[in-house]
């Protein structure tokens, strides 16, 4: 696996690819977007780290010029911890988002949880109403129409198709769509699925509210 850093603070770097490759990762290492978009013209990348403070080309500039060709998956690592800067990074499509100062231990479990994600995708096309979901693709098809969600949201939804009419806590979400234990504000969840719900437009009603525990996805076969 190819592990792309880029991060304009050299001491961030050293730490990020010295446990990248205890882990068997390969490192690529940019210290601005522009470098980082250079690389990827050249070379497989799996996923990306990516700070946000930086010259020359900031971290969310490059993810959005990134994305008009590439969907790797993509960590924010950066000192900018406000709640807005979470939920902006998670609605423009970023997988995950760890604030500086940082533990590589948790970096690294989520680079492998991400990375065991995207790379597990079971061949299969789950179909119901007019809802279609590509798995392997990772695609979802409202009414044959391809819906542009992020990749937390089809992960979300993934979730729920793979566990119908049961109950799933805001705690479940975080652990099995995450990966790994969240130590963050649970409300993340309920953004993601506001947002997953105005994308599944006359279907929004399949996801639904189950008191003081989380949410359900109705699917009557």
């Amino acid at each position: 696996m190819n592990v792309l850093i880029i991060d304009d603070e050299d001491l961030i770097r050293n730490v990020v690819r010295e446990y990248c490759l205890n882990e068997g990762y390969n490192v690529l290492e940019a210290s601005n977007g522009i470098e980082g978009l250079n690389i990827l013209e050249n070379n497989n990348v799996d996923i990306i780290v990516l700070d946000i403070m930086m010259p020359k080309m900031d971290g969310y500039t490059f993810f959005s010029k990134m994305k008009e060709k590439y969907n790797t998956p993509t960590i924010v690592l950066s000192a900018r911890n406000e709640e807005y800067d979470k939920l902006f990074g998670f609605s423009i499509g970023i997988d995950d988002y760890l604030t500086k100062p940082f533990s590589p231990k948790e970096l690294i479990a989520r680079i492998k949880a991400i990375l065991k994600r995207t790379n597990g995708s079971q061949d299969e096309v789950f179909e119901y109403k007019g809802i279609k979901v590509d798995f392997k693709g990772r695609v979802l098809y409202i009414d044959d129409k391809i819906i542009d969600i992020t990749p937390k949201e089809f992960d979300i939804l993934a979730y729920f198709i793979k566990n119908p009419n049961t109950a799933i806590s805001r705690e479940q979400l975080l652990n099995k769509v995450w990966g790994y234990d969240y130590f963050g504000d649970e409300r993340t969840i309920d953004t993601h699925i506001k947002i997953l719900r105005n994308n599944m437009g006359k279907y929004r009603d399949l996801i639904v509210t189950v008191r003081s525990i989380g949410y359900k996805f109705i699917y009557e076969k």
